[in-house]
């Protein structure tokens, strides 16, 4: 079962989305994988401390996308293949590059002093 004991909410967003987040980012990571299974929406809403409909809020996105499916009174389970996985984490790299990007524009930062930036602390 997926474990979201390293899990920790923020004012970065909707509880929901961090959650999505979370999932997402653990298949990147190679922590969650297909046939996984999810703990139930009354189980994690009270481990986290949630309202209930914002962990069916977040299954039902995840659903949605195909990462998750479910059954009416069972467990629901990860569905992956390399293909959603490799989508997935185009996903979070580009979100990530471009909040760096757009960061580093609001600066002045120039592209060629960015890429430097990266070679230096690559490492």
């Amino acid at each position: 079962m997926i474990s979201f004991e390293q899990f920790l909410m923020d004012d970065s967003g909707p509880i929901y989305l961090q959650i999505i987040g979370y999932v997402k980012s653990g298949i990147v990571a190679g922590n969650i994988r297909d046939g996984d299974e999810m703990p139930s929406r009354r189980v994690l809403s009270a481990l986290l401390g949630v309202n209930p409909n914002t962990i069916q809020k977040a299954y039902a996105l995840l659903e949605e996308e195909g990462i998750i499916h479910s059954r009416s009174g069972a467990k629901s389970y990860v569905v992956l293949d390399e293909e959603k996985t490799e989508a997935i984490r185009e996903e979070l790299l580009k979100h990530t590059v471009q909040t760096v990007v757009n960061s580093m524009k609001h600066m002045g930062v120039f592209r060629a002093e960015a890429l430097a930036l990266i070679d230096k602390y690559w490492d």
